[in-house]
C-alpha cells in the first residue's frame, strides 16, 4: 500500500499541519498531558479530543442544539461514557452503535471508544426498519446511542440501548424499558467513578462506516484511524484552513464526509457548529452569526443554498474561506452558482468510503474546469488503468485506482471486495487526466450504458442540463430498451420561476442534441417535484427507474 513512511516523507508532512497551527508552541505542564494523550490513544479521534481539551479546554468545541460545550467538559464527558459502559461490562473488541443527527453526542462516543478499545459502529438515518434489524444483526452491536427519534425501528433483540436527549424534549423516552438507558444518566454515573478500571493503552478499535445503501442492505466498511499526522497533512496541504477557527458540519457524522469534517476540525481545534436537521437558510445564517471560515456540505445541500432568494442569503459571509464538497458529483451549474455567491471558496473533494480521499480540487482550477476532480493530494497516489491494470495515457478513460495511507481495512460482511492492484484500490469510477495532470471522471464503472452501440456515460448528459436555465436539478440513468438494449432517461426538476415553466422535454432533447452527440440524447424525458435521495443526499436510480 503506498503511503509515505519514510522520515524524508513524514518531516515533509509536517508542513501543512505546521502551517495550519496544530504544530506550535506549548507550555510544560500542557505538552506532558498531550504527550499523556497521544501515548494513551495515538492520532485516533479519541486522542485528539484529549489533545484539545489540554492545549484549548476553555474554548468551545461544539455549538448544537443544546447550546455550547468546551473541549474540556467534552473530552470530561467523553471519559465519563467510557467508564459508565465499563461498569456495565462493556470491554474491549465490544461494538457500539450510533444512529443519531449531528449532535455532540457524536464528539463524546468517538472519545469514549477510543478509551475502551471497541469498535464505532456510525448507522444511517435514512435506513428502513428491515434494513436496521439486519445492521444490528450484522454489525453485532452491543450497545446503541440512539436519538428518540429512531427508537421504533429498534427490533426486540438483547441490545442495550442508550437515549440522547432531545433539547426540545429532555429527558426523552426510551429510559424505562428493560435494558435502556438514559445517555445523560450514564454521563452522571460516569462523572462519579473511578478511573482506575479503563484500560491504560487500549486497543486501536474501528470505525466502521455504513455504504450508501442506495440497493440493498448497507455494507460496513471498517476505516482504520490515523497512525501519524500524515492523513491531516494531506487534506491541508490542498485546503487552506488554520487552528482554532470555526467549521459549520453540514453534513450527517454518520457518513464518511461528515465524519472526516469531525476529525479534520478535532485536529485544528476548531469550533464546530453541529444542528440535527439541514436548512440551507440556518446553515447561511449560521456562517455568519458564528464567523465561520468553513462549511462542510454535499453537494444537494450546496445546490440548495446557492438557490436559496438572495435575501435569505443577504448576510456578512465574508469569514468563509472554504467551502469543502464531496460525496457526489457537484454539477457544472452549482459550481458556477458557487462562485457567483461565496467567491474563491469552494474545494471540490473527490474520494469514497473505502479510499478515503483521491484528489481535491481547488478554486482556481474549477474555474477553468468546472468539471474537475482536481490533483492528489500529499502522499496520495491516484493512476487511470485499464483493464489489464497497465496504466493509461492522458486522455485516455480507464478505471481509477487510489493508494494513500487510509484506504479502508475491509467490508464487515463475508464476500464483499475491492479489487487491488500494486497497492492500489479501485474506486468503481471510470476517469482521465489531461495534459495538465488534472482528474476528471467520466461516470461509475456500472454507470456506463451501452445504446445502439454506442457507449454513453450519463454523468455528462446531467453536467450539461444542471447548466440550462430552469433547471434546478438533474439525473440521467439508463433503463432497458426492446430496440437498442438500453436509452438515457432524464429526471428533471424545474426551478419555480419563468425559465423553469418554459422548459420542455423537446427543449430538453434539443439542448442536448445541440451540444453533445446524438447517443447522447434522452429518449425520455420526465419532469418532477424532487429527485429520490437517500440520507447522504445521493440520488437512488432504483426510485427513478419506478417512476
Amino acid at each position: 500500500m503506498p503511503r509515505l513512511s519514510d522520515a524524508t516523507d513524514l518531516i515533509k508532512g509536517l508542513l501543512p499541519i505546521t502551517r495550519a497551527g496544530i504544530v506550535g508552541p506549548i507550555g510544560p505542564t500542557a505538552l506532558a498531558g498531550v504527550a499523556s494523550a497521544w501515548y494513551q490513544w495515538d492520532f485516533t479521534a479519541g486522542g485528539l479530543l484529549a489533545v484539545a481539551a489540554r492545549r484549548a479546554g476553555d474554548r468551545v468545541a461544539v455549538v448544537d442544539d443544546r447550546g455550547p460545550v468546551t473541549y474540556r467538559q467534552l473530552d470530561a464527558d467523553a471519559q465519563a461514557l467510557a467508564l459508565a459502559l465499563h461498569d456495565r461490562g462493556l470491554r474491549e473488541r465490544g461494538r457500539i452503535g450510533v444512529l443519531a443527527r449531528n449532535h455532540r453526542g457524536f464528539l463524546i462516543a468517538m472519545g469514549a471508544s477510543a478509551r475502551l478499545g471497541t469498535d464505532l459502529v456510525f448507522l444511517n438515518t435514512g435506513a428502513s426498519a428491515a434494513q436496521f434489524s439486519d445492521i444490528v444483526t450484522e454489525q453485532q452491536l452491543d450497545w446503541l446511542l440512539v436519538d428518540p427519534e429512531f427508537t421504533a425501528l429498534i427490533p426486540d433483540s438483547t441490545l442495550r440501548v442508550a437515549v440522547f436527549e432531545d433539547p426540545e424534549t429532555p429527558a426523552g423516552g426510551g429510559s424505562g424499558a428493560e435494558g435502556w438507558a438514559r445517555f445523560d444518566g450514564l454521563l452522571e454515573d460516569g462523572h462519579g467513578t473511578s478511573t482506575a478500571s479503563l484500560p491504560r493503552r487500549p486497543r486501536r478499535g474501528r470505525l466502521v462506516v455504513l455504504t450508501s445503501g442506495t440497493t440493498g442492505t448497507p455494507k460496513g466498511a471498517s476505516r482504520p484511524e490515523p497512525r501519524s499526522w500524515m492523513p491531516a497533512s494531506a487534506v491541508l496541504s490542498r485546503l487552506p484552513l488554520r487552528s482554532q477557527g470555526t467549521t459549520v458540519v453540514a453534513s450527517p457524522i454518520f457518513h464518511t464526509w461528515g465524519l472526516a469534517g469531525t476529525q479534520i476540525a478535532l485536529a485544528l481545534r476548531s469550533t464546530m457548529i453541529l444542528t440535527r436537521r439541514f436548512d440551507p437558510a440556518v446553515a447561511v445564517e449560521s456562517v455568519a452569526r458564528h464567523r465561520a471560515d468553513a462549511l462542510w456540505v454535499v453537494p444537494t445541500m450546496l445546490q440548495r443554498i446557492t438557490d436559496l432568494p438572495k435575501d435569505r442569503r443577504d448576510v456578512d459571509l465574508s469569514s468563509l474561506r472554504v467551502i469543502a464538497a464531496s460525496g457526489s458529483a457537484i454539477p457544472t451549474g452549482v459550481v458556477q452558482k458557487t462562485f457567483d455567491v461565496f467567491g474563491d471558496a469552494l474545494y471540490n473533494f473527490y474520494g469514497s468510503t473505502e479510499v478515503s480521499w483521491a484528489s481535491i480540487a481547488q478554486p482556481d482550477e474549477l474555474r477553468r474546469h468546472p468539471t474537475t476532480a482536481g490533483r492528489p493530494p500529499l502522499g496520495t497516489v491516484v493512476k487511470i488503468l485499464d483493464e489489464g491494470g497497465r496504466e493509461v495515457p492522458a486522455g485516455t478513460v480507464g478505471r481509477v485506482f487510489v493508494g494513500n495511507g487510509m484506504l479502508f481495512e475491509g467490508y464487515t460482511r463475508a464476500g464483499s471486495e475491492k479489487e487491488i492492484v500494486d497497492g492500489m484500490m479501485a474506486t468503481g469510477d471510470v476517469g482521465h487526466f489531461d495534459d495538465e495532470g488534472l482528474l476528471f471522471l467520466d461516470g461509475r464503472s456500472d454507470d456506463m450504458i451501452v445504446s445502439g452501440g454506442e457507449n454513453v456515460y450519463p454523468r455528462e448528459v446531467e453536467n450539461l442540463l444542471s447548466e440550462l436555465p430552469g433547471v434546478l436539478e438533474v439525473a440521467v440513468i439508463g433503463v432497458d430498451d426492446p430496440e437498442f438494449v438500453a436509452r438515457l432517461a432524464a429526471f428533471v426538476v424545474r426551478t419555480d420561476d419563468a425559465a423553469g415553466a418554459g422548459l420542455t422535454v423537446d427543449g430538453i432533447r434539443d439542448h442536448v442534441r445541440g451540444h453533445l452527440a446524438r447517443f447522447c440524447v434522452p429518449r425520455d424525458v420526465t419532469f418532477l417535484d424532487e429527485l429520490p435521495r437517500n440520507a447522504t443526499g445521493k440520488v437512488v436510480p432504483g426510485l427513478l427507474r419506478r417512476r
